[in-house]
């Protein structure tokens, strides 16, 4: 039991990616608990960088993802279907286009 609360302590002082796309959203960046709307089912930790909405989620920015993200949509443990597949043209990055109101986050830590 100790080396669980060990491990929990530690996944939860996650590093943010620091690279040029953080860069080029002017260096702000957080963590967001992903859930999806309808069930409330986490989907993953996820690192947005810069202001607004979601409407893209980068696969390379998913942390501990609960469900696979290999698949060519993006679905919630009880199968509601969050997002589809694509390859971000303007940055030749794969990520999920998320659907409108189809998750819900939270702010685990900004930085």
């Amino acid at each position: 039991m100790k080396n669980f609360i060990l491990i929990k302590k530690t996944m939860s002082k996650k590093i943010l990616k620091n690279d040029k796309y953080k860069k080029a959203r002017g260096g702000y960046s957080r963590l967001l608990q992903i859930c999806c709307e309808k069930c409330g089912e986490e989907i993953c930790l996820y690192q947005k960088d810069g202001p607004g909405v979601i409407k893209r989620m980068y696969i390379d920015r998913m942390i501990e993802p609960k469900v696979s993200v290999s698949n060519k949509n993006l679905e919630c443990p009880n199968s509601h279907t969050l997002g589809v597949k694509y390859i971000y043209d303007k940055e030749n990055r794969p990520a999920f286009r998320i659907f409108v109101a189809a998750i819900t986050k939270k702010i685990i830590r900004t930085g």
